[in-house]
């Protein structure tokens, strides 16, 4: 059963959260970092992204910047710009998009149960993005930013949750810049407390939703803590790590999209012609086309939107991995007409999230940078949680979560 702990966490003062709190490491590069933080001394960039205090090109892995992320965490404290609960709470993180809130339980997930496999994961990790995470949580001593989990849902957690919500002002509450709304609740009444955690023990796993490779950092980190301690009890803080914990049905997984550099030396009308063997083919002109289910695919290309429909002897409906349409679009599409068979590492394909909007994909070819665009239709939750439980591996790419969780709003440390 999965484990739940209360703790201490380190937040902002409320005047100051919108200040501090950012959007996650890995959604943006040094220089967008840079740009956002310009002239905000209290943007939690300067402890996840500290390149932007060196000078424009600076390496990001020397451990010069490694220790300015735990100066400036340091110098947050001190200056009261993070501040530490005086007892162990839970809390809840709730983001707004189009009008549809999702509450998500934040708490510390155990180590244990990453390492012995009760957090389930449908990603592969590369371990140079492991090791980078792993330096920037031993230099800090804390897990700076959380990581997005989802479980199955438990009517009696909805509910007690929801109670907390009707009955209390958020502490924080908030639209960010991309037009989401953040909301942050306390929950320090222990006995609140003690029924959450007593009705999150029946909960059999966790999946990782977004941010494996934070996921894996952490649990390893805490990992190496206990080998390295002696006097190892179980009750330390390392065994813990941050993560907000969001019930299955309120979820709702994005397209993630493929644009492609070149037809690989055929013309349009030839790619169309190959493309027959596997799908049925449907023009619909200038006009941008969506995929209306499972197995459908929208494709623009030479300035026309199409409908492709998979033929039925394309994918097995039984195998959790064939029956996915990203698989679908490798094996009909990438590799036999494209050439492209490593997603991870061939630089001819990149890869659009859907929040981004068709618009994107056909800008994106009409520009002349790229050659044919393909979205496609949503993984589901339920696929996503059927590929864990069967200890699959989702292709790259497969999966984009919105509204991304803010770091910032709490901090948890490992001592």
């Amino acid at each position: 059963m999965a484990i739940l702990k209360a703790f201490k966490g380190f937040r902002p003062p409320a005047h100051l959260v919108k200040q501090i709190a950012a959007r996650p490491y890995d959604v943006l590069n040094s220089a967008e970092a840079m740009v956002e933080a310009d002239g905000n001394p209290h943007s939690l960039l300067h402890i996840t992204k500290p390149e932007i205090d060196f000078p424009v090109g600076t390496d990001e892995h020397i451990e010069e910047v490694y220790q300015k992320a735990k100066e400036n965490f340091d110098s947050f404290i001190q200056n009261g710009w993070l501040v530490q609960d005086e007892k162990a709470c839970l809390y809840i993180y709730a983001q707004t998009m189009n009008g549809k809130t999702q509450y998500g339980l934040v708490g510390a997930a155990g180590v244990e149960d990453y390492m012995n496999g009760i957090i389930k994961k449908h990603e592969l990790t590369r371990p140079d993005k492991e090791e980078d995470r792993m330096k920037h949580v031993r230099v800090n001593n804390a897990n700076i930013e959380p990581v997005f989990f989802s479980y199955r849902a438990v009517p009696e957690i909805d509910a007690i949750i929801a109670d907390v919500v009707k009955n209390n002002a958020p502490i924080y509450d908030f639209v960010a810049d991309e037009g989401f709304g953040h909301h942050f609740w306390i929950i320090d009444n222990q006995d609140t407390v003690a029924q959450l955690l007593e009705l999150f023990e029946k909960v059999p796993a966790t999946y990782v939703a977004d941010g494996h490779h934070r996921t894996a950092a952490a649990a390893l980190v805490g990992n190496e803590k206990k080998k390295n301690n002696p006097n190892h009890t179980g009750k330390e803080a390392y065994n813990y790590f941050l993560a907000v914990h969001f019930p299955d049905n309120q979820l709702q997984i994005i397209d993630y999209n493929r644009v492609v550099k070149d037809l690989n030396g055929f013309t349009p009308s030839e790619v169309l012609e190959q493309l027959l063997k596997y799908f049925v083919v449907e023009e619909h002109g200038t006009e941008l086309y969506k995929p209306s289910c499972l197995h459908n695919f929208s494709m623009y290309l030479d300035g026309k939107w199409y409908s492709l429909s998979a033929k039925d002897d394309t994918y097995n409906d039984n195998d959790p991995i064939g029956v996915l349409d990203v698989t679908i679009l490798s094996n009909s599409v990438l590799e036999p007409i494209f050439n492209i068979k490593d997603l991870r590492t061939d630089k001819r394909i990149d890869f659009v999230g859907g929040i981004r909007g068709l618009e994107e994909l056909q800008k994106r070819v009409d520009s002349g940078e790229m050659k044919v665009a393909f979205a496609l239709y949503p993984v589901s939750m339920k696929q996503l949680l059927d590929i864990a439980d069967t200890n699959n591996i989702m292709p790259p790419k497969t999966t984009w979560f919105e509204p991304k969780l803010r770091s910032g709003l709490v901090i948890h440390t490992l001592d």
